[in-house]
């Protein structure tokens, strides 16, 4: 199945929920391992992801419904339903969870000490005390880090340099998600090294989601950046009709912030992430410990422009941050 400019297609889209709300049609009589899928977010907003996690396992030899099987729970940015999910899925005794992001990663953490876990695009799984260390992480979790805090400073200058007018950058971050210190910390670090000054827009629930939006205005914000976060992913395209209503240049942590019509991204590819991800399932199926399996980070960055969106609010992309682009959508 093909996914077009990073989305899935309909028809995709449609097989995933079948797959999903129907596991039990097609499964084996022999008993077979058995995968706790644990999102933060929604099918929806998670849908990409997952078939890239399906197709590296099919890659591996698996197939769904066969020689795997998959519990999928998702929490559509709840941290309580995400605890909750956490707990069913150590009740079904499944063989392993794969699972998103700090919160993701914590909620399975604090369940279970036994079962394994497989994280992906975690900040910093050290700082968040998930693991020992990046070589050994030692315990039952391991995964793929997302290097999110490291990367505050580009995506800023990315963005000054874009909108080099723009010295009030409003931030969109979560202060419930045990990540997010972290990540505002470099954050900050960055914005006072390029001269930026930073207004915190804090959601944690869509009520101030919605508080966040009517500040801007009178905190005099020019431009601004999304923080990595589950409930804020969940609720991207309503950041992303914001920032086009209010014609304010944004930057993002995710590309599909920009398939959506953010102005632009800079990020590890998050649908390689769950490709790798298979991998180290399939080696802690076949016997290796994941505290013994260390923890992978990304090589490549990707920046991700779409000029429709700039064209909208009015912005003219400079030439020496077009060249650098990875993918435009025009």
């Amino acid at each position: 199945m093909k996914m077009k400019n990073g989305k899935l297609g309909s028809f995709v889209l449609c097989a995933l929920f079948l797959a999903i709300a129907f596991p039990a049609q097609a499964q084996p009589t022999k008993k077979v391992p058995r995968i706790g899928f644990l999102d933060p977010t929604s099918l929806k907003v998670s849908g990409a992801r997952i078939e890239a996690f399906r197709q590296g396992l099919s890659k591996l030899g698996y197939v769904e419904s066969k020689t795997i099987a998959i519990e999928y729970r998702f929490a559509d940015g709840n941290s309580e339903r995400l605890g909750e999910n956490a707990v069913e899925l150590v009740r079904l005794k499944v063989d392993v969870i794969v699972t998103r992001a700090i919160p993701g990663a914590v909620a399975a953490k604090r369940t279970t000490t036994t079962i394994p876990i497989v994280f992906v695009g975690v900040a910093d799984a050290v700082a968040a005390g998930l693991v020992g260390s990046l070589s050994r992480p030692g315990g039952n979790v391991t995964g793929l880090t997302s290097l999110a805090p490291e990367l505050s400073g580009k995506r800023l200058e990315l963005l000054k340099e874009t909108f080099p007018k723009g010295s009030r950058i409003g931030v969109f971050r979560n202060p419930s998600n045990r990540g997010d210190p972290i990540i505002w910390n470099e954050t900050q670090a960055a914005a006072q090294t390029l001269g930026l000054q930073l207004q915190s827009l804090e959601a944690r629930n869509q009520t101030e989601l919605e508080n966040a939006f009517d500040s801007t205005t009178r905190l005099g914000i020019h431009a601004l950046l999304a923080v990595p976060d589950p409930f804020l992913q969940s609720h991207r395209k309503q950041i992303v009709d914001f920032a086009a209503k209010t014609r304010l240049p944004a930057i993002y942590t995710d590309p599909e912030y920009v398939e959506d019509g953010g102005l632009m991204s800079y990020a590890a590819n998050p649908l390689e992430f769950y490709t790798r991800a298979a991998t180290f399932v399939d080696r802690i199926l076949k016997g290796e410990k994941p505290g013994d399996i260390p923890i992978e980070q990304p090589t490549k960055f990707e920046l991700v422009i779409n000029l429709k969106t700039a064209k909208l609010i009015g912005l003219t992309i400079p030439p020496n941050v077009l060249a650098r682009a990875d993918k435009v959508i025009k």
